[in-house]
């Protein structure tokens, strides 16, 4: 598991950071693992993109004020959950939006999450669309509001720099240099100046 202190920095750095590291979840004896290919970066005291620009705090957004690390599970559309990740000191309104992920244990699990088939099952299409969006990841890996706050450190939900940090087998063809771009984010163009910040992270190749 990354130390408590990865996530109490800068956010735009913790964003691009966290690109090829692993999510972890666990639930109902089910271990679930996804490696990070794509993240955004947020951060409330200057981005108006953010939940809590100029820190404002309301009863859905007190949970970016919260401690590093901590979960920040909100709904988009009142359908779709997506995952965030508290950064910077406690009290700073700031947190790294997990956009995309590809496959690394249980594959299965995950597939029947997402579409109700097995993954030997899935069709091109729903392969190329398994995990290439904040909310597809959240449902694929069982993801809603019931984690909203989930402290820094539970079993349930958390980041390690390799699979076997996890006790799960590593992938042999995640090894070597990564290539991470950067660029706008997505969906934010109500956002003024902040549209147009290049804090969106994800793998070259993915």
């Amino acid at each position: 598991m990354l130390p408590r202190e990865f996530f109490d920095r800068d956010t735009v750095e913790v964003a691009r950071d966290l690109v090829g590291k692993y999510l972890v979840r666990r639930y109902d004896g089910h271990t679930l693992a996804v490696r990070l290919t794509e993240t955004e970066a947020y951060v409330g005291r200057m981005d108006k993109a953010c939940h809590a620009y100029n820190y404002r705090c309301t009863s859905r957004t007190k949970t970016l004020f919260a401690p590093p690390g901590t979960a920040y599970v909100y709904l988009i559309y009142g359908l779709h959950c997506c995952l965030n990740l508290v950064t910077e000191p406690e009290g700073e309104p700031a947190a790294v939006l997990i956009r995309g992920g590809q496959i690394r244990h249980n594959g299965a699990i995950i597939a029947e999450n997402r579409f109700g088939c097995k993954e030997e099952c899935l069709s091109a299409y729903q392969k190329k669309n398994l995990l290439n969006g904040p909310g597809k990841l959240c449902a694929a890996l069982r993801i809603d509001r019931s984690l909203n706050g989930l402290p820094y450190g539970s079993g349930a939900l958390f980041v390690c720099a390799s699979l076997e940090e996890a006790g799960l087998p590593e992938w042999p063809e995640d090894r070597g240099p990564l290539g991470v771009k950067a660029g706008k984010r997505i969906g934010i163009d109500y956002a003024q100046e902040a549209a147009d910040f290049p804090w969106r992270f994800y793998l070259e190749n993915r």
